[in-house]
């Protein structure tokens, strides 16, 4: 009985599409890829969004002078990340859609978040590191990484004398 339960978590895994999203105007463009990819799969989306103690939402690390528990910090940013996309997520509501935010390094969660997936959906840029360059250091990770396929969305302008979806 427990090797069919494992299995069919496995198997429910698998119609998973993992989607990246820190807030950025590149997560909102591969989020909307994710969603649309999952409806025409029959595929649910779980958003990730990982944090660290710099990205943490203001006033959610420290309460009455004490550190607050992980847990608490992770609610706080899934409760945001739910905020940042509730528009964009209810244009598809025939998707399946979990939030979920994780203290950690974005490339590290993500690959972890996606170890079994069937697809992993990235931004080509996220808020952070160096504007010129066109893959940014999460996204490079991902596709190096990742034990799935990995969707890599580009900008939606990629400037002059360069296709670019609008």
């Amino acid at each position: 009985m427990m090797a069919e339960n494992t299995r069919a978590e496995e198997d429910g895994r698998r119609g998973v599409i993992v989607v990246g999203h820190d807030g950025s105007s590149g997560a909102e463009r591969a989020l909307k890829e994710a969603l649309e990819i999952a409806e025409g799969a029959g595929a649910y989306v779980e958003i990730v969004r990982a944090w660290t103690i710099d990205t943490a939402p203001p006033g959610t690390l420290f309460a009455e002078g004490t550190v607050a528990p992980v847990a608490e910090v992770d609610d706080a940013v899934r409760a945001r990340l739910e905020k940042d996309v509730a528009a964009l997520v209810a244009q598809h509501p025939s998707v399946s859609v979990v939030c979920r935010a994780t203290l950690g390094h974005a490339s590290e969660v993500l690959l972890d978040a996606a170890e079994t997936a069937r697809m992993l959906v990235v931004g080509s840029r996220g808020r952070g590191g160096f504007a010129a360059l066109l893959l940014g250091s999460v996204s490079d990770q991902c596709v190096r990484h990742a034990r799935c396929p990995v969707l890599v969305v580009p900008p939606s302008s990629r400037g002059p004398g360069r296709r670019g979806r609008p």
